[in-house]
Order: C-alpha cells, then structure tokens, then sequence
C-alpha cells in the first residue's frame, strides 16, 4: 500500500538506514582529525509505491559548510528530509545544533534536516515534508 503521509524527524531517525547513513557520513567527515574535518551529507527519499526510503550523498563540504540545495531526482520518489554533519568540537568553540543558517536554509527547503555531531543528533527545519507527499519530486514548495 502507498503511504499516505511523509515520516516525520524521529522516524526517520528509526530507519535503520538513515542511521547507518547519518553515522558513515559522521565517520566520512573525519571528526577527530582537524586538518582535513568537513561537514558530509545527503539527501532522504520516500519512494511514492512502497514506502521506502533511501538515500543519496551529496559531494563532501568544507570545515563548516555543505551544498544541499540541489537534490538529485529520483525516479519515483521524493525528498522527504536531508542530513548533514557538524564534525568541529564543541571544546573549540563550535556549536553543535543548527546554526542560524541551517534554520533559515531549512525552513526554506520544507523538509527535516538530521544534524549529527558529537553530542548525538540535532533537528532543523518542519517536523516532516511541508505540503506532505505531494508538489513534486525534490523540495516542496
């Protein structure tokens, strides 16, 4: 049966793909080596028959920043959250949670974002897709 409603930030948290995606990301980022430490991420689709989620990394980031503006399109599915990393420490003075940026970026894109740091994982952005399954394949409108 199709599903009728997008996952919502906590349940994306429960699919066992996400994590192992949200931590090999984390591990990909490179936390505990300064030097070349950078953010990772990707993007979260629903496919619109069977429920399924998958995933798509987007290209590597820089030490505080990453592109998740354009997703790639999925043939049958949409976007229905994204994910990134925050691999600077909190003992250097690094903020862990969504920055201001995160939150105006990811209001702007309507759907969860899953930020993993050190202290765990941070949300950002609506509760689930804005608009629910429907407006087309990549961010809502």
């Amino acid at each position: 049966m199709p599903p009728t409603r997008p996952p919502t930030a906590a349940e994306l948290t429960q699919d066992a793909g996400v994590g192992q995606a949200l931590e090999q990301a984390w591990q990909d980022s490179l936390p505990s080596n300064h030097a070349p430490r950078h953010e990772e991420g990707g993007w979260i689709y629903m496919d619109l028959v069977s429920g399924a989620l998958s995933i798509r990394r987007a290209v590597s980031g820089g030490e505080s920043l990453i592109d998740l503006t354009s997703p790639p399109m999925v043939a049958g599915a949409v976007v229905v959250g994204k994910f990134h990393t925050h691999p600077n420490p909190k003992i250097e003075g690094w903020h862990t949670g969504p920055s201001p940026g995160d939150r105006h970026v990811d209001a702007l894109h309507g759907v969860p974002d899953l930020i993993r740091a050190e202290d765990g994982i941070h949300f950002s952005g609506p509760g689930s897709r804005r608009g629910g399954l429907a407006g087309g394949p990549g961010y809502p409108p």
